[in-house]
């Protein structure tokens, strides 16, 4: 899995003009789920996004987490970052999963990152064509992996 995590003052999605999932406080992670993903990685992920200490403490250093702000998770599924640009200049969409598989992984990681968090998760539309709005925080942004745990 794949994931850019950025830390926001506020975030929200949109499909067909609908409202389907905003946060004020929080991170809004759009992730990529690729055939060789497993519950691991879910678990895994889902740790790393709660407990990453990139909220500032009273110093104003990044220093707490998700959790230590009570800030919420706007969670955005995107093929996209699996993009390979090796060669040419239309991007190969290879190793993302297709919905059969990275659907149920997916809400698994909806599921998960829910019970990490103690709260519901917010959420666009797996498939659907989003319009995401975000005031990124910081900036901060993360890139995180799980097949390359940097």
């Amino acid at each position: 899995m794949r994931a850019v995590i950025q830390r926001v003052s506020e975030a929200m999605v949109k499909v067909n003009g609908e409202i389907t999932g905003s946060i004020q406080t929080g991170l809004l992670v759009l992730v990529g789920i690729e055939d060789a993903d497993t519950a691991e990685d879910i678990q895994w992920l889902s740790g790393k996004i709660v407990n990453m200490r990139i909220f500032d403490d009273t110093a104003g250093v990044m220093n707490v987490s998700l959790k230590d702000v009570d800030g919420d998770i706007l969670l955005v599924s995107q093929f996209t970052l699996h993009a390979s640009t090796k060669k040419g200049n239309r991007p190969s969409y290879i190793r993302a999963s297709k919905p059969p598989v990275a659907i149920p992984m997916y809400e698994k990681l909806i599921d998960q990152l829910s019970a990490d968090l103690g709260k519901p998760i917010q959420t666009g539309i797996f498939g659907a064509d989003m319009k995401v709005r975000l005031l990124n925080d910081g900036p901060v942004t993360i890139v995180v992996d799980t097949k390359n745990k940097e």
